[in-house]
């Protein structure tokens, strides 16, 4: 059966990749590699990224998945810092990194074709060169399943350490133990029962962030699933066609993808004046809606079962929306300490505005004296948690308490289990008489006003400050030029103040001519702008 696929490229079976995995681990020998020693993985998404991480997986040693997005400077640290051994990078990645500065690195692998970039250790380097003569000694006759033999993991055994692209700061190295990865997946196969062997995944985010990882890429791999990879960093129209052509029945995504779609393709058309009459009449408004549900259906390839969103809120005019006209979408909750899931429903059973009910073999509380009406710090234990940071015993301490992972993440959860977040606590702002001020909330708000792309409350002297990068681009067509910008801004503003708690009024506004800096989770780096 076909497994791994490069969109508008070649397929590998799961014969192939079998054999790909044989011929890396015979080169990991050569190495020297032991169980336990760290390898590194950077680049693109591709079939060969997921061929090189159950390779490393499967021998016993550790996975060190780096973000292709990273400067090289975090690269090379990132490397240094987790002592790998062997490194596999894309071409794109190795071209700006400098071997003088991984020194402990034996050898680097080209992601493309694994050919040696690099190497220092002469029988690693042998032992390319010999590859297919040596795989033929080894397997005279045939290579069969009965010869794949791979490593006896155990439960709290450490399987991967990933180093979060966190907005908070500079990276820290989440070690992930066998169980959590097991306890992701099981609830995947166990939760995602429309998904059968022979299905076709879209693998667009990054497969070095736990969320991509788990969900497009380990999950399907587990059920027999056929997996394609969008090798460039997608573009809409990539996307788009991706769907049209592979007709995904589920499709995984952050929030900027389908706030885009809505935003864009959708709300402009609800808002013409003859539309807006017709949503107010009975019978004609469902009719209507049933029909940009099914364009919208089409949009997504035809075939979705569910759409799940994470990594970031889902803007809440998108998410009433969506609900109005019944599509299937449901909104998760994670973090890469959990490798990553915490919370999740299926969209028929999900509640508006909810991230689900905590998954199994997990359980949450809410630090407050009224857990389901006063907001509190999430906490969380069980299968899915992590050991703690790699080499940071102090940061470890400071999130693992009395077995409890703090999560940082500020929520309530209702009588029948529902978590609903309200902000990180990072990010809560102390009104002037010890009100909690939570940014996201005000953010969705403003987002939703006129030509606002998107926003950052901040503090500054004690006053609510918005920054505001303008959706330039519309404004324009509207006649709007660069001068009323910022008057339009404030009317927003003005509009938006009355509806807020006079302690979290915005005081001033602040206009950015370029979008805001984000992780490769599309969050915005807010520690650059506080």
């Amino acid at each position: 059966m076909p497994a791994l696929t490069d969109y508008k490229g070649s397929t590998y079976l799961y014969k192939d990749v079998a054999r790909k995995i044989e011929k890396i681990h015979i080169m990991f020998e050569a190495a020297g590699l032991k169980k336990g020693d760290k390898v590194a993985l950077c680049g693109r998404n591709s079939a060969n990224w997921a061929v090189s991480f159950i390779s490393v997986i499967t021998y016993g040693a550790v996975v060190v998945p780096i973000l292709h997005d990273f400067k090289p400077d975090n690269i090379h640290h990132i490397i240094n810092h987790s002592e790998a051994k062997i490194l596999f990078a894309g071409d794109n990645v190795w071209e700006n990194l400098n071997e003088s500065k991984i020194e402990d690195v034996v050898s680097a692998i080209n992601l493309v074709d694994f050919e040696l970039l690099f190497s220092r250790n002469e029988a690693i380097s042998n032992s390319r060169l010999r590859l297919n003569e040596l795989f033929g000694k080894k397997y005279p006759n045939r290579f069969t399943p009965a010869d794949v033999e791979y490593h006896q993991d155990s439960p709290d055994e450490l399987a991967l350490i990933n180093y979060t692209s966190g907005s908070t700061g500079f990276s820290k190295g989440v070690m992930l133990p066998y169980r959590s990865i097991w306890s992701n997946i099981k609830f995947c196969i166990e939760n995602l029962k429309f998904l059968k062997a022979g299905d076709k995944f879209i693998s667009m985010l990054p497969m070095a962030h736990m969320y991509g990882l788990a969900v497009e890429v380990l999950h399907p791999i587990a059920k027999g699933g056929h997996i394609h990879f969008l090798t460039r960093t997608p573009s809409p129209k990539i996307i788009m066609d991706a769907f049209a052509e592979i007709k995904p029945k589920l499709i995984v995504a952050v929030p900027l993808i389908i706030e885009k779609i809505i935003k864009t393709k959708v709300f402009p058309l609800l808002d013409k004046p003859l539309i807006k009459v017709m949503l107010h009449v009975p019978f004609v408004d469902q009719q209507l809606l049933n029909k940009v549900k099914g364009k919208l259906h089409e949009t997504f390839g035809g075939n979705l079962q569910e759409m799940i969103i994470g990594g970031a809120a889902l803007n809440k005019d998108v998410e009433q929306f969506l609900r109005r006209i019944d599509f299937p979408y449901t909104v998760g909750y994670g973090m890469t300490e959990c490798g990553p899931l915490i919370s999740y429903s299926s969209w028929q059973d999900a509640k508006y505005t909810s991230c689900g009910k905590v998954v199994e073999r997990m359980e949450a509380r809410v630090d407050s004296n009224d857990p389901e009406n006063v907001v509190g710090e999430v906490h969380v234990r069980g299968a899915n948690v992590m050991l703690g940071y790699f080499k940071n015993e102090e940061a470890t301490k400071s999130v693992l308490k009395d077995g409890w992972l703090n999560t940082g993440d500020m929520g309530i959860i209702d009588k029948d289990g529902f978590l609903f977040l309200r902000g990180r606590s990072k990010n809560m702002i102390l009104g002037p008489s010890g009100q909690n001020i939570y940014p996201e909330e005000i953010e969705d708000q403003l987002n939703n006003m006129p030509y606002v792309a998107e926003s950052l409350i901040v503090e500054q002297e004690g006053k609510i400050v918005a920054l505001i990068y303008p959706d330039f681009e519309n404004a324009e067509k509207q006649g709007i030029t660069s001068d009323m910008i910022e008057q339009k801004m404030q009317e927003n503003v003005n509009s938006l103040n009355p509806q807020l708690p006079s302690y979290s009024q915005i005081s001033k506004i602040k206009i950015h001519y370029e979008e805001f800096e984000k992780t490769p989770k599309r969050s915005i780096k807010r520690y650059l702008y506080q």
